[in-house]
């Protein structure tokens, strides 16, 4: 007896099974001895190749297995998925090989435990808490599985891990029930076997919301009490009601789950005492008739509670569940709620799936047919895994109407080298791999490695591969071959991408060569040569201008004339050189007086530079070109911080004629109407030449800049012109321009 206790404690409270309990289960529907004995001898294959493996709770770890047939075998499952169950974890934790599986058990044993250990494998709870996506391992743990069967056992081996949880540090008991609560209570709530998805979501409250669940816990005891002598009554009147009218009927109740008490209090809002279906009555006859009958006969003796009738026989739940709910108010004003069904229906609510693959034994059993049968009655089951919610009171042909290919025929699931999930359409290869992961390193591949083994690219990837693209920014990127094997339309788009700007930028290359060639030739005119004609063009605010991004887009659209040479050299200023004959005096080519010299430099051209256009009165410095002359800077002008090794001093001439001198300004003003009409009266009342002006609303915080352009006499005018164009209402700063 005390042996019993301890065993019982170490199954994490529930009772300790035996093989001899599963024999019990599977002997009243599988008479074939034969495949008794496969059974049996899995049994004893497992007690040999995990002798001596322990549990972390201390007990043999053939226990587990055991536990897990137990739970298939009482959903009525076909023998090679009893011995599937019994086997699961031999590949992984023995020496034994898919092969020996194979060899003693048949294909179909092997595939199934093959696919359990490939899952298995994937150990979902090492997976870091930035890369674990539920919906992701749903869909892998699908795709692996592909056999229904695969599901139910790996759901079995979950629920007994959760039920023995209490053997695991707090650390691994959080992590495998926030896993178990989005991944595996998700996949059994899909199809239909309530009785494990309840008692997941039970278990997995009871680790990650301790608190509460005692909370509800205590509440549900204290209700039972309280209410079983109402329930019991009620329980009467019904039987009563039901026998008077000859329906054949079985009565039991049932306690709403712990997990659905807390969905219902802290994630709806509402208190205990609110809940009405705490406790239900559920009524079990015998045809779909009779159900409505028994409805009807409730109705008329209690009343029942408004908005809280649903018929799920007439349009059933997507996992196909069936059944009439109603609530009612008893004679002692207690609230409860009826569910009535058919025995069949009872089946399905009991165990989904399951209740419609039960091993029927015969001749004629066929597991291929067995599973095209489940699948036809279930047929949204393939893509149960989708991100789409359930819709109540769609139907399921609708619900498949909107897939275009099911997740078995249309995709594969493969890992990236860190284990997290990439899906891809089925025939993808290790390109189209790379091309999920980035662009980038799509457009760089240059390798793959699938399950650490080098392989051509045009590989077909399967479901469960780990794959690792190497890469070499190096590479000459991808080639029109890859689009003959690439699946994905990602992929094919990025190739097809890549090899159009590849043959873009050839073209571009020959327009900017002919582009740069028009302007040298127009540069060498005004005696530039191409050294001096880069610096000038390798100015933001000339780009600006003529809007585009760089240089060589500048160069591409000179190529087609747009703009040609001479409008760019006509923005620039550039004049003709001036001459200083040896009297000393400086003139331009016209005869015009020019405003700078330069002492003791004999006969040389002087310039003034177009960046920071200088004018009478600003601070100068003069920097002597290459075979050009001097040209004077402002000494602000940050062209000139660096260039200190080739600057001269240049004068202003005292005897300055009246002149002009163009200018840049840039305008900094709130947005409002009518602002550039009065710019344009300010310089026409200070009797200003403008030659162009270029206005430009931000947007983003409701302001204007404006560019202009005007001819001034020296820097005292420009300052006047200034503090007047400052005095308009919005404008907060005017300043010189430096290109």
């Amino acid at each position: 007896m005390a042996e019993t206790k301890k065993e019982t404690l170490i199954n994490g409270g529930y009772p300790l099974h035996t093989f001899n309990d599963v024999e019990e289960l599977y002997l009243p529907y599988i008479s074939s001895l034969e495949d008794r004995q496969r059974i049996r001898d899995a049994y004893e294959f497992i007690l040999k190749k995990h002798e001596g493996q322990l549990r972390k709770s201390g007990e043999p770890y053939y226990h587990h297995l055991i536990e897990v047939a137990y739970i298939v075998a009482n959903l009525h499952t076909g023998p090679n998925t009893i011995i599937a169950a019994l086997l699961h974890d031999v590949v992984e934790d023995t020496d034994t090989s898919i092969e020996d599986i194979e060899k003693k058990w048949g294909d179909e044993v092997a595939h199934l435990v093959d696919s359990l250990t490939k899952i298995q494998r994937l150990k979902l709870s090492k997976i870091t808490s930035e890369e674990f996506e539920a919906e992701d391992h749903r869909k892998i743990f699908i795709g692996m599985a592909k056999d229904i069967r695969v599901i139910i056992i790996k759901l079995a081996d979950r629920l007994h891990n959760m039920r023995t949880l209490c053997a695991l540090s707090h650390e691994r008991q959080i992590s495998m029930s926030k896993e178990t609560a989005e991944v595996f209570v998700p996949i059994a709530h899909r199809i239909g076997l309530d009785a494990i998805k309840s008692e997941m979501e039970d278990l997995c409250l009871k680790y990650l919301h301790p608190v509460e669940y005692k909370e509800i816990k205590n509440l549900l005891s204290k209700k039972e009490k309280y209410l079983k002598k109402s329930l019991d009554g009620l329980k009467k009147r019904l039987a009563d009601i039901l026998l008077e009218n000859n329906i054949p009927f079985n009565v039991s109740s049932r306690v709403k789950s712990i997990a659905s008490i807390y969905n219902k209090m802290y994630v709806k809002g509402h208190i205990f005492n609110e809940i009405y279906d705490i406790l239900a009555l559920r009524i079990i006859t015998d045809t779909e008739l009779h159900c409505y009958e028994i409805l009807g006969l409730i109705h008329k003796t209690y009343k029942p509670v408004p908005g809280r009738f649903k018929d799920y026989i007439a349009m059933p739940k997507p996992n196909l569940y069936q059944s009439l709910h109603t609530t009612i108010v008893s004679g002692d004003g207690n609230f409860y709620e009826v569910q009535i069904r058919t025995n069949e229906m009872d089946e399905v609510a009991e165990s989904g799936v399951a209740a419609h693959w039960a091993y029927k034994e015969g001749s004629g059993y066929n597991s291929k047919q067995e599973q095209q049968e489940i699948e036809n009655k279930l047929h949204w089951f393939r893509d149960f895994v989708s991100i789409s919610s359930d819709t109540e009171g769609g139907s399921a042909t609708e619900y498949m109407d909107a897939l275009t290919h099911d997740i078995f025929e249309s995709s594969v699931y493969v890992f990236t080298p860190k284990g997290k999930v990439v899906e891809l359409p089925m025939g993808s290869t290790p390109v189209d791999f790379a091309y999920r992961i980035h662009t980038k390193v799509g457009d760089t591949t240059v390798g793959a490695l699938v399950n650490n083994v080098m392989v051509p690219l045009n590989t077909f990837l399967k479901t469960g591969d780990m794959v690792e693209i190497k890469t070499n920014k190096n590479s000459p990127g991808p080639s029109e071959g890859w689009l003959e094997f690439v699946r994905s339309n990602s992929a094919k788009s990025a190739i097809k991408k890549f090899i159009a700007k590849k043959n873009a930028e050839l073209v571009k290359e020959e327009k900017v060569a002919r582009g740069k060639n028009s302007c040298i030739d127009a540069f060498k005119d005004r005696g530039i040569g191409e050294e001096e004609m880069m610096e000038y063009l390798n100015n933001p605010s000339l780009l600006q201008h003529f809007e585009f991004e760089s240089l060589d887009d500048l160069f591409v659209a000179v190529s087609g004339r747009k703009p040609s040479p001479g409008a760019i050299i006509d923005y620039l200023r550039i004049k003709k050189p001036i001459v200083i004959p040896n009297n000393g005096k400086i003139k331009t080519s016209s005869g015009s007086d020019c405003p700078v010299y330069c002492k003791g430099v004999g006969r040389i051209a002087i310039s003034l530079a177009s960046c920071c256009t200088p004018i009478p009165g600003d601070d100068i410095v003069g920097y002597i070109t290459k075979g050009k002359g001097i040209t004077v800077h402002r000494k602000t002008c940050p062209n000139m911080l660096h260039q200190k090794a080739r600057l001269v001093d240049v004068y202003w001439r005292d005897d300055l004629q009246f002149a002009t001198y163009p200018v840049d300004a840039i305008i900094e003003s709130s947005d409002r109407p009518n602002l550039l009409v009065d710019i344009m009266h300010c310089l026409t009342a200070q009797k200003v030449t403008l030659t162009n002006l270029h206005a430009k609303r931000n947007d983003t915080n409701l302001t204007t800049t404006i560019t202009v352009s005007f001819y001034v006499s020296d820097a005292k005018r420009l300052n006047d012109i200034f503090n007047v164009l400052k005095g308009i209402t919005g404008i907060y700063t005017v300043t010189r321009l430096i290109h």
